[in-house]
C-alpha cells in the first residue's frame, strides 16, 4: 500500500479553485518535488497532506501506519518565524509536541530523540543560542530537526531554500538527500527545478491539474520540462 495516496482532489482558496482533480501515489522511499509556477497549487495541496486544509472533494489516505500527527514539516519561514525569542533546544524539542498528546512536560524519550536529531543535523554547537539570531542557513537546519522530531517516515517541505546563500541552499539539499537514504520519504514544494531534477526521483509538477509524475529523468526528456526551463512554460 502507498504511503500516501490522493484521488479525485479537489482544493480551493477563497473561493478559487487551486488544486483540480489531482491522483497520485507516494510510496515509502521516495523523493518527490512538486514543481510548477506561483499559484498552481503546490502549497495548498501540501496543507491538504497535513490535515491543516480540508478538501473541498476527493480522498487523501495513509498506509505504512502513517497518521497525520507523524509528518513532518518546514513550512516557508515568515519574518515573524525569523525573528521567534527561543533558543535552539526549545525550537527542536517543540517538533515532538504531537507526540507529547495533553501531557504537560517532555518525557526522557523525547528529550533523546530531539537530541538524536540535533547530532544528525550538526547543530550542538548552538544549542543554547537564540533562534533570532541564526543565519538562514542555521535557521532552517534547526527547523528541519524540529520537523524530524515528529516523524521517522516522512518530511513535507515547503520551498526549504529560499533565502539561503548557494553554500547553505547546497549543505541543506545534501542533509534532506542524506535523510531520505536513511530512509525518510521526502515530499518538497521547489522553486529550483535544477537542483529538483539533481536531488529527486519523482517529479510531481502541477498546474492547478497534475501535468506530470513520474521519475525525474522521464520528465527532464519531456517537452514540458523544456519549456518550463525556459521561461516558456505557456508556449
Amino acid at each position: 500500500m502507498a504511503l500516501i495516496s490522493c484521488k479525485n482532489l479537489w482544493m480551493a482558496y477563497e473561493n478559487q479553485v487551486v488544486v483540480e482533480d489531482v491522483s497520485f501515489e507516494i510510496q515509502k522511499g521516495d523523493y518527490v518535488c512538486i514543481v510548477g509556477e506561483n499559484g498552481s497549487g503546490k502549497s495548498t495541496l501540501l496543507k491538504g497532506l497535513l490535515g491543516l486544509k480540508t478538501p473541498k472533494s476527493g480522498e487523501i489516505t495513509y498506509g505504512e501506519g502513517l497518521k497525520q500527527d507523524m509528518i513532518g514539516y518546514l513550512p516557508q519561514q515568515t519574518v515573524v518565524q525569523k525573528d521567534f525569542p527561543a533558543s535552539v533546544w526549545e525550537v527542536v524539542l517543540s517538533g515532538c509536541l504531537n507526540r507529547r498528546g495533553w501531557k504537560p512536560f517532555y518525557t526522557a524519550a523525547e528529550r533523546k530523540i530531539a537530541q538524536k536529531n540535533i547530532e544528525k543535523l550538526s547543530i550542538g554547537n548552538i544549542l543554547k543560542k537564540s533562534y533570532r539570531e541564526l543565519s538562514g542557513g542555521q535557521q532552517q537546519r534547526v527547523l528541519l530537526a524540529r520537523a524530524l522530531c515528529a516523524t521517522e517516515k516522512l518530511l513535507l517541505l515547503d520551498e526549504p531554500v529560499t533565502g539561503l546563500d548557494p553554500l547553505a541552499t547546497a549543505e541543506l539539499y545534501g542533509m534532506i538527500k542524506q535523510l531520505n537514504r536513511e530512509g525518510v520519504t521526502i515530499v518538497m514544494v521547489s522553486h529550483d527545478l535544477n537542483c529538483a531534477l539533481h536531488n529527486a526521483d519523482k517529479i510531481l509538477h502541477m498546474d492547478t491539474q497534475v501535468r506530470f509524475f513520474g521519475p525525474a529523468a522521464e520528465y527532464e526528456k519531456s517537452p514540458l520540462c523544456r519549456r518550463f526551463l525556459g521561461g516558456d512554460f505557456h508556449a
